[in-house]
């Protein structure tokens, strides 16, 4: 296998671009090179003893995302039952190796995680859930998450909300040069003690040093064309982010975060539903035993003219 920071990983390359993942550190996607330029951030020098924690990449977010909280305290959910169970923030995928099969005709991975003890205790349901990446053609990247409800028939129902954590590689110095496009949306945020503020209408569009998108939930509001696109003015490129694949089901917000001020990445996150989602309901699915769902997005780099 090819060698990256000293770990095992998986190179797919479709001409000049070239995808780097490492199945066993959290099915993580790495980085995204294009002609040798970072499209999706990794840092030079990663803590590999703690790869979940590792800002860049792309980490997974399931079996929920986000904070969730029971009597003030994260990291805890309670069931219909009120049975009250342990669960990480965003969930456990990002901390679990993957299987990982390759396409190379294809120039496709596809992760898969399945349920075991190290999950039953915190999320007591069977699924399979995996995490596909194609190099469609050099600029443009597809990516599925399939979830399954591997229980037989006549079991519980899977609640899930599902997501992704994309580290776009930025230089900091630039957010001001560089636009976040929006379809419409309604503008939301999470308070210390978990509870999601009421909505305001979103913009259009934000440059990345505006405050007012700093940890914010952009909820799309049935907009015909959920097109996001970031036009970073000093790389002279865009990012369009396609969130209404055949097939897929509804991404419910596009979240917005950066860690500091001279952090050299931006993240914009497409997420099935909102923090504390398995609480307030916000973006909550359910997949009946045997039912399968597929959240699809496709990521397309251009050049500005």
């Amino acid at each position: 296998m090819p060698q990256f920071q000293s770990q095992d990983i998986i190179e797919i390359a479709h001409g000049a671009s070239l995808l780097r993942i490492a199945p066993q550190a959290g099915g993580r996607l790495l980085s995204w090179d294009i002609d040798g330029q970072s499209v999706i951030f990794w840092p030079e020098h990663a803590d590999w003893s703690q790869p979940a924690r590792v800002r860049g990449g792309n980490p997974l977010l399931f079996p929920f995302l986000g904070r969730h909280f029971v009597d003030g305290q994260i990291g805890r959910w309670k069931d219909e039952h009120g049975t009250v169970r342990e669960l990480p923030m965003h969930g456990f995928a990002r901390d679990l190796p993957f299987e990982a099969s390759v396409d190379e005709a294809a120039r496709s991975v596809t992760m898969t995680l399945t349920d075991s003890d190290a999950t039953r205790a915190g999320y007591p349901f069977s699924f399979r859930f995996e995490a596909k990446y194609t190099l469609t053609d050099a600029h443009t990247l597809d990516v599925e998450l399939i979830t399954t409800n591997t229980r037989a028939a006549g079991g519980a129902p899977l609640p899930y909300y599902a997501g992704h954590h994309f580290y776009f590689a930025l230089p900091h110095a630039q957010r001001g040069e560089t636009v976040l496009e929006l379809p419409r949306t309604v503008r939301r945020h999470q308070l210390p003690d978990g509870a999601i503020t009421p909505g305001e209408a979103g913009e259009p569009d934000y440059r990345l040093d505006d405050p007012r998108i700093m940890d914010r939930f952009h909820c799309l509001d049935g907009a015909p064309d959920h097109l996001v696109r970031m036009v970073a003015l000093g790389l002279n490129r865009s990012i369009t982010i396609d969130l209404q694949r055949p097939g897929s089901v509804p991404w419910f917000a596009v979240t917005t975060w950066t860690e500091k001020p001279e952090s050299d990445f931006f993240c914009v996150e497409p997420w099935l539903g909102l923090p504390d989602a398995i609480h307030n309901g916000q973006g909550l699915r359910w997949l009946e035993p045997g039912d399968t769902e597929t959240a699809a997005l496709r990521i397309v780099v251009g050049t500005l003219p």
